[in-house]
């Protein structure tokens, strides 16, 4: 169990981190991504941050398991956020989001499989 527990976290963490750096470095992916969903572009760091504190948070739970339970559940609140930034501008094309969405849900739900509801929350 732990080695698809690790194996998935550590795609989600890849993931998230990848897009943080984007986000971080001002690459032309997030600043389109927000242009098309009428987010300021003046918001792609701070969501580059929230992804990278995600990214940490999992990467932190392997040793901590409270640390990835909370870091995976704000990732899933995040992209269930970009869905509704995406369906409020009626852009129906959810391929990325559908994939970040996955592994971020899928690392929330191997955590509580791991480690269960009791093990996660011990420091």
């Amino acid at each position: 169990m732990f080695a698809l527990y690790l194996t998935v976290t550590l795609i989600a963490a890849f993931l998230c981190g990848w897009a943080g750096v984007l986000g971080l470095i001002g690459h032309e992916i997030p600043k389109s991504q927000a242009a098309k969903l009428g987010v300021p572009e003046s918001w792609t760091p701070v969501t580059g941050m929230l992804l990278a504190a995600g990214t940490l948070g999992l990467l932190s739970g392997i040793a901590v398991p409270l640390l990835g339970t909370l870091a995976a559940t704000c990732l899933v609140l995040y992209f269930v956020g970009a869905f509704y930034a995406h369906v409020r501008v009626r852009d129906h094309d959810f391929t990325f989001w559908s994939v970040f969405f996955v592994a971020v849900v899928a690392a929330l739900a191997v955590n509580l499989a791991h480690y269960g509801l009791g093990g996660a929350w011990e420091l």
